[in-house]
């Protein structure tokens, strides 16, 4: 059976989705790409899984990492989102970021972060799947996050 790849995109792109910025040290300085996907993998240890497209710009820096932090964007950091998705756009601004617990990146104001050391790397055809080891985190309820669906940002309008 052939798959058609970019009805297979959209048929993905039916799960709705937090928005993150993964960031890293790159070799000129602390790195950012934006993600729509992550996942809890185990809570004990505490393990959190994302993954890289192997012909991403942000590849080898992230590949070569020993940690990595991932923030969880607020509804008013669309325009965070859109600078660190663009090819060439990965260089952390210095006042969008701080250092965390662990000295990771972390964006400023995001709803969550995670701070992860590196406890696993595995092939996943064209990504490689980081594992990180959750060494530091934390949530603010100050703000809502902002969503990703069928190709386009959301905002939580009605909890229930």
């Amino acid at each position: 059976m052939t798959i058609e790849t970019t009805e297979l995109r959209n048929t993905l792109g039916k799960f709705a989705t937090g928005v993150c910025v993964v960031t890293t040290e790159g070799p000129n300085g602390p790195i950012g790409m934006t993600i729509n996907s992550f996942s809890s993998l185990s809570l004990e240890p505490a393990l959190l899984l994302w993954s890289i497209q192997k012909n991403s710009e942000c590849f080898a820096p992230f590949n070569a990492a020993k940690g990595y932090a991932i923030s969880v964007l607020t509804e008013e950091q669309m325009e965070i989102s859109n600078k660190y998705a663009q090819r060439g756009s990965h260089l952390l601004d210095a006042e969008e970021f701080t250092q965390g617990k662990t000295g990771q990146f972390i964006l400023k104001q995001a709803v969550a972060t995670f701070e992860c050391s590196v406890w696993a790397r595995y092939e996943g055809g064209d990504h490689i799947i980081l594992v990180g080891e959750v060494e530091a985190f934390s949530a603010s309820n100050d703000h809502d996050p902002i969503l990703f669906y069928s190709g386009g940002y959301r905002t939580l309008a009605e909890q229930v």
